[in-house]
């Protein structure tokens, strides 16, 4: 859907859930990220983009101080009162919703006075697919309660409330990549992030301008970061850091490894090793964007994702064919994106070989006895705003 057509849903459903028209919409995208992998949560470097599929938030004042979410994806209705907001008060997709309601008040928002809501949400973010259907959820929240609520926080201080609320209300232990993304993105650019100091830098994809497509692969496998794999990957790199007696992987630079190879025990250096060597990818395709053009950074999103199947062992067989049959096919580079187990992979092809690079996918997926992946392409795009 386009997003016009994701507002024109999210306006009908609202009046048919709940009465009447909402005082405004708004959106926010999903993201891709081009490379930079579980670094962020190690307060390193990120290099994602927003994209062109989005969640619509419809939302509406009420005259009493309760929150009713509806959503396109889900039947019935849920509803609490913000007083009642608490992590262990929230469960299921409207956690996203809520928590970020709740997080604002955790970040120093006052509430006591503040009126409730009526939310209904539609989305073509596919979900599990490692494009942050739930960041796309939380920014979208967050534009439209710092406008109704008159808030007037900036983008930085609600990408860290969609964190709070993440990794609180929801129990997934990620980063702060994804609601930067989501809240800081604009057309043709990536952002640059450093998860330690979270300053950001809007850095020119020039993929529109070079006749470049990113096409997206979504295996179809889907995966859950309150689940288990992420949090241990997670907790192997705190092991990791307190071996080497830093506070986080950020402070441990490649000339380290060879030390770290006799510190830590085999698989825990291994983790190390691809958080290490991958902040140190991020920086070098954001040089070789300014300084050669995105043609050059294929071999760089290709050793990502060989780090992160090798190293971090976080892809899964239909990632890996995806990646394959990518580059064989002529794409200029290709990795698996988001957290990993299942989800989507990224390919950076020409424009004219969109297509058949696809139908190749298809058919490999076919031969392998997969499940048929879906492939679209993605545009880097604006982030959350009103619609």
């Amino acid at each position: 859907m386009t997003r016009p057509e994701l507002a024109t849903a999210a306006t009908d459903a609202f009046a048919r859930i709940h009465g009447g028209a909402p005082d405004g919409l708004w959106s926010s995208p999903g993201r891709v990220n081009l490379i930079g992998e579980h670094t962020d949560y190690n307060e390193g470097f990120v290099f994602p983009f927003a994209i062109n599929r989005h969640t619509v938030v419809a939302a509406r004042l009420r005259d009493d101080r309760m929150v009713r979410v509806s959503s396109g994806l889900r039947d019935g209705v849920e509803e609490v009162a913000i007083d009642d907001l608490a992590p262990d008060a929230l469960g299921g997709w409207s956690a996203y919703a809520l928590g970020v309601i709740w997080a604002a008040g955790q970040l120093g928002t006052d509430l006591s006075e503040a009126r409730g809501l009526d939310l209904h949400v539609e989305s073509d973010v596919p979900l599990g697919a490692g494009l942050s259907s739930s960041a796309a959820l939380e920014g979208a929240v967050a534009v439209a309660i710092d406008e109704l609520w008159g808030l007037g926080l900036d983008r930085r201080t609600l990408a860290r409330i969609g964190r709070l609320a993440e990794n609180e209300a929801v129990g997934a232990p990620t980063g702060i990549m994804d609601q930067s993304a989501v809240l800081l993105g604009q057309r043709d650019s990536g952002v640059l992030l450093d998860c330690r100091s979270l300053e950001s830098t809007i850095v020119p994809l020039a993929f529109e301008a070079q006749g470049l497509a990113v096409l997206v692969i979504d295996t179809r496998v889907e995966h859950a970061h309150a689940n288990g794999g992420y949090a241990e990957r997670r907790a192997s790199c705190e092991r990791g850091a307190a071996g080497l007696g830093v506070s986080s992987l950020r402070d441990v630079a490649v000339d380290d490894l060879e030390r770290a190879e006799q510190v830590l025990d085999e698989e825990t250096f291994r983790r190390v090793r691809h958080i290490v060597t991958e902040n140190a990818r991020v920086l070098a395709v954001v040089d070789a964007l300014r300084d050669s053009g995105p043609r050059s950074i294929g071999p760089l999103l290709a050793e990502s994702h060989a780090s992160m199947r090798d190293d971090f062992e976080i892809s899964v067989p239909e990632l890996d064919l995806a990646v394959s049959t990518a580059v064989a096919a002529g794409a200029i580079g290709s990795r698996m994106t988001g957290g990993g187990f299942g989800g989507a992979a990224i390919a950076l092809v020409e424009r004219d070989d969109l297509a058949s690079i696809s139908q190749r996918i298809h058919e490999a997926f076919a031969a392998a006895g997969f499940t048929e992946p879906a492939t679209f392409e993605v545009l880097p795009s604006q982030g959350a705003t009103r619609v």
